[in-house]
């Protein structure tokens, strides 16, 4: 009796698990992954990045991996650095939508690492989501 009730809460806590990740889209929508792209725009060693700067980094290196759209937004915000110290910063927030496949994943971590060489950032922000799309 004991082995079966031990077995009945474990496979109850692990198919409930691998439920909750699982969302089916309903009629007429597609399973999307939604990105959202948080990109500082102070400079460490002084400065920011400009406007140019940033339409010149969209153009040429996000736009040719997700040439099918995006959204840019501006905002501000702040975040804990790795010395500890808060940093308030102006930022650009880049929403992406692709299918979950390896060239999208492969696109999305050249952005972030061409980003955080070119304009000397610690870190850039990225929150990925399984979602509904339709048109």
């Amino acid at each position: 009796m004991g082995r079966a009730l031990i077995g009945l809460v474990l496979s109850t806590i692990l198919f409930g698990c691998t439920s909750v990740d699982r969302h089916a889209c309903t009629s007429g929508e597609n399973s999307t992954v939604s990105e959202v792209i948080y990109f500082g725009m102070a400079k460490p060693t002084g400065g920011v990045v400009t406007g140019a700067e940033w339409s010149a980094f969209l153009r040429t290196v996000v736009t040719p991996r997700f040439p099918a759209g995006l959204t840019v937004w501006p905002a501000s915000g702040q975040w804990q650095g790795a010395d500890g110290q808060v940093v308030r910063e102006d930022s650009y927030v880049l929403n992406l939508l692709h299918p979950a496949d390896a060239s999208a994943e492969e696109g999305i971590r050249a952005i972030i690492a061409q980003y955080k060489t070119q304009f000397e950032q610690e870190a850039v922000l990225r929150v990925r989501s399984n979602v509904c799309t339709s048109l």
